[in-house]
């Protein structure tokens, strides 16, 4: 049978012979054979449809993890493999939004001047007022003996805490706490981004006087036409939008590192002994605080789920994007009954861990 020398195959499949050691090192494309006295890595020129597509998801920045996904899939399924796809896109298209409104303010705050003037000819449509309707719940679960899990849910933040420590229940209450204290009515846009890196301080600094404990914090700041996101940790934030479920955080955990640098897939992360090691929280000490905040791109109909590991860990996406949405020809749970519905999952799942969550609705007024 023909082989390719791995320069060969590299100008065929476009990626480099450097990529191509590293993807035979992460088992995403394993050479056919290797000479066991050189070292030299020859290749199947039926791998070629495999490599190219490999090459074209790097080129739309999909990471590695993902990238072994979709290649998998595409062997056996190749319209699952699309929709992954489709799925990762929409994603990065949502974000974009994100970053484009946020560019948009900082233009706009920098120059003093507005950054919304249509060219010639070019449409306007006026925004609709929006409000949001939620509702939050937070328990014990079935297996632990207290609940550190803490959640708020008001008319302008709604956030989800996961403490750990002796004193993990009150360090995320008091990080809530500080948070809430350190938005003033009115904050939009650049300012709003940067009260809620201050507040994140103040919340890392009343965490501080609870010995060996800390917490998570994920929250959303409503502005009456915007959501600012603020989180750190492994408590998460998702988006339903347009009946598909997006992961809208990204978990500052040591396997969640694993899995973006490629050692590590999806399904390995679940079961690593490691899973619940964080690698950024509130703790209150003074190494450099680096939380993720940003503006999020908001529509009517959108529908917001903030909720602690107790729910993502024992819960498939699927089961709860499920929930979240309206069955076949039925109406749209309310997010009083979506918490509850969300909650019951997680019992149904043995309820190992304090669940929270808040769901937030952003209707038209």
């Amino acid at each position: 049978m023909a082989r390719l020398t791995i320069g060969a195959f590299a100008s065929a499949c476009g990626l480099s012979a450097k990529a191509l050691r590293r993807y035979d090192e992460l088992g995403l494309l394993t050479p056919a054979y290797v000479d066991a006295f050189t070292g030299y890595r020859y290749y199947r020129p039926e791998q070629l449809e495999r490599a190219r597509l490999v090459a074209w998801l790097r080129h739309i920045g999909m990471p590695l993890a993902r990238i072994r996904l979709v290649c998998d899939l595409f062997a056996t399924d190749p319209p699952a493999a699309g929709r992954e796809v489709e799925a990762y896109w929409a994603r990065v298209e949502a974000e974009t939004a994100a970053r484009r409104d946020l560019a948009a303010f900082l233009v706009e705050h920098l120059t003093g001047g507005p950054t919304d003037r249509p060219e010639k000819g070019t449409a306007v449509m006026e925004r609709s007022t929006l409000g949001i309707r939620y509702a939050s719940r937070t328990e014990r679960g079935l297996v632990r003996e207290v609940n550190q899990d803490a959640v708020y849910a008001g008319e302008r933040l709604f956030a989800v805490a996961d403490g750990f420590g002796r004193d993990g229940a009150p360090a995320g209450e008091a990080a809530i706490g500080a948070l809430r204290a350190g938005i003033p009515a009115g904050a939009a846009g650049a300012d709003l981004l940067n009260v809620l890196a201050g507040s994140m301080a103040d919340a890392n600094r009343a965490v501080e006087r609870f010995e060996d404990s800390g917490t998570t914090l994920t929250a959303m700041a409503w502005t009456g036409s915007q959501l600012a996101l603020v989180h750190i940790g492994d408590t998460r934030a998702y988006l339903l939008r347009d009946g598909e479920l997006f992961l809208v955080t990204h978990d500052h955990t040591v396997v969640q590192s694993m899995v973006d640098a490629g050692d590590l897939d999806a399904a390995e992360a679940a079961s690593h002994p490691q899973r619940a090691m964080l690698v950024r929280a509130l703790t209150g000490g003074d190494e450099g605080l680096r939380a993720d905040v940003r503006l999020q791109d908001v529509r009517a109909g959108d529908r917001y789920l903030l909720c602690s590991k107790g729910l993502s860990v024992v819960v498939a996406q699927p089961e709860i994007d499920r929930t979240l949405t309206a069955p076949p020809g039925g109406t749209r749970p309310t997010p009083q009954e979506a918490v509850h519905a969300l909650t019951a999952l997680a019992h149904e799942a043995g309820a190992p861990d304090n669940v929270a969550c808040v769901v937030a609705d952003v209707v038209a007024l």
